[in-house]
């Protein structure tokens, strides 16, 4: 299954969160899901943050499971996903090569570190820039925790709205109390991270073919866009 997962859900159940999740949503749905995870995640074969809207791939039995498993490995799913970031002078292009450990002063979040951590790559590519914002699109060639809010927050350009890596706080050089009223009706639009998972294509080993799925952006990040 394809799932088009809304802001605000959480993935599978966690300390602080047994209900109302993603999972819970499936279990309601059907019995058919994978079992290679444990209890608490049939089905899940990769995750979105909470606050990250878009396309999930759950898998309906093990044999799948593995099948998909082995292609996140390998490198060979596309993930697609858009963002709002911070600052109107990115490049038309960028790659950004980083490894991504757990922060040294805060084990709840994550960071790019020079030592420590898992190898770490994102491409993007700039569609359209505001006065201080910018409109990206991202590819995933790997899948670290938190990876695509920590690449832009390492590149000083924090993914518009999160409240964890900085993206709630106005940029320096933006501090004119113009912008200050402006962005903080921006933020009421938008009380959640600017990122969506837009597009996913991968291998159906049943099918036998190469299938992919986009979905629309939400109308939380639409509006965003008109307003900026």
């Amino acid at each position: 299954m394809v799932i088009n997962k809304a802001a605000g859900m959480v993935v599978h159940p966690a300390f602080g969160n047994f209900t109302g999740t993603l999972v819970n949503a499936l279990l309601g749905y059907t019995s058919e899901l994978s079992t290679v995870n444990t209890m608490m995640r049939p089905g899940i074969v990769h995750r979105l943050d909470k606050e990250t809207s878009g396309l999930l791939l759950v898998a309906k039995n093990d044999f799948i499971h593995s099948e998909l498993a082995k292609q996140f490995a390998d490198r060979t799913i596309k993930r697609e996903y858009w963002a709002i970031v911070w600052g109107a002078d990115l490049p038309k292009e960028g790659r950004i090569e980083g490894n991504i450990a757990r922060s040294t002063r805060n084990r709840k979040i994550f960071e790019v570190s020079e030592k420590n951590g898992k190898p770490a790559i994102t491409l993007y590519e700039t569609l359209e820039r505001f006065e201080f914002t910018s409109l990206v699109k991202i590819n995933l060639l790997t899948g670290r925790t938190h990876q695509i809010r920590v690449h832009f927050t390492f590149l000083k350009a924090p993914v518009f709205g999160d409240p964890v890596y900085g993206g709630r706080k106005i940029n320096s050089g933006f501090n004119l109390p113009s912008i200050k009223s402006r962005v903080s009706n921006l933020l009421e639009l938008m009380p959640r991270q600017a990122l969506h998972a837009r597009k996913l294509t991968f291998f159906h080993p049943m099918m036998n073919e190469i299938i992919s799925f986009q979905t629309e952006l939400p109308d939380d990040f639409m509006n965003l866009i008109a307003k900026l």
